[in-house]
């Protein structure tokens, strides 16, 4: 199994973004998703930043994927997504089915992202007919579901077939057509400011009793706690998992990247120090997203 970086869900300031990726390219990382997934309007970096990101961190040896938005309004929106599909060059993760359609059209290979609803084995085979050649696996499912999936994906003979676990960081849960950080500002959705570039971990939303329940972020919402699959790694190598998502965090995600490198090695280090979060790993069980479960590897 390899290690993946999925793209930034979050709004940071373009020199930012540069200096996280700087990090990163040093780093044992298999590939790198880069591009805007969550608001359009998020323009700090623009394609060309994206794709000279790609160059920097092919030259470092990483293998790089082109993210798309999973919620498309706009038609100017369409014509980025255009623009990301024919980039000639760059393998994309098509995180709508509009982006499915285009690259489908071509004849190109692409990724599916969490947001595309892959429960069955007929929707996997469909995608892979389309072109899909490997699938990032909905992030409510879990590690049973999963491994019937990829019993059945094997008896179809889906060969080029490569499945991709969320493991993780904050678990994107849902899109709207309301900005809820622009909401939370009570600033309307089309003259928002930008505010969200003020909230780099989004917003944390807690219950009375001060568990943490959500995170929002623009029109995403987010898990308030971290997910965190660490101990699972084994049960996926038996299971045919072939490459682990890690999502970005501002901090501490060198030492996120180290520690489940090593456990990938068969060390055993001591557990992620979470940065303002508790842990969940309930879906990967079949409970509760919020649940922590104790492996029992």
């Amino acid at each position: 199994m390899n290690l993946t970086l999925g793209p930034i869900l979050y709004f940071w300031p373009k020199q930012d973004v540069f200096n996280f990726y700087a990090e990163m390219a040093d780093l044992p990382l298999d590939t790198v998703y880069l591009g805007e997934t969550v608001c359009s309007k998020r323009r700090e970096l623009k394609l060309d930043h994206w794709l000279e990101l790609a160059k920097d961190l092919r030259a470092c040896g990483k293998r790089v994927v082109l993210s798309t938005l999973a919620l498309l309004e706009a038609e100017s929106e369409l014509k980025m997504l255009r623009r990301i599909c024919n980039n000639g060059e760059l393998l994309v993760e098509a995180n709508d089915m509009a982006a499915v359609q285009l690259l489908s059209e071509q004849g190109l290979p692409f990724v599916t992202g969490p947001s595309i609803n892959i429960y069955n084995l007929r929707v996997l085979k469909q995608l892979y007919n389309s072109g899909m050649r490997r699938w990032v696996m909905p992030v409510e499912l879990g590690a049973e579901t999963l491994q019937q999936l990829l019993q059945q994906a094997d008896e179809a003979r889906l060969a080029e077939l490569e499945t991709e676990v969320f493991a993780y960081g904050c678990l994107p849960l849902a899109y709207a057509a309301r900005c809820f950080t622009a909401r939370y500002r009570n600033v309307p959705k089309d003259n928002c400011e930008f505010c969200c570039i003020e909230y780099p971990d989004g917003i944390p939303v807690r219950s009375q009793e001060g568990a943490e329940l959500f995170t929002l972020n623009g029109i995403q919402t987010l898990s308030g706690e971290h997910y965190n699959l660490e101990h699972e790694l084994p049960r996926m190598q038996q299971i045919g998992v072939d490459l682990v998502r890690l999502s970005p965090q501002r901090e501490g995600m060198a030492e996120v990247v180290k520690r489940f490198d090593q456990r990938l090695r068969g060390e055993a280090p001591d557990s992620i120090a979470l940065v303002n979060s508790q842990q969940c790993n309930g879906y990967w069980y079949g409970k509760p997203g919020m649940d922590w479960l104790e492996s029992s590897s």
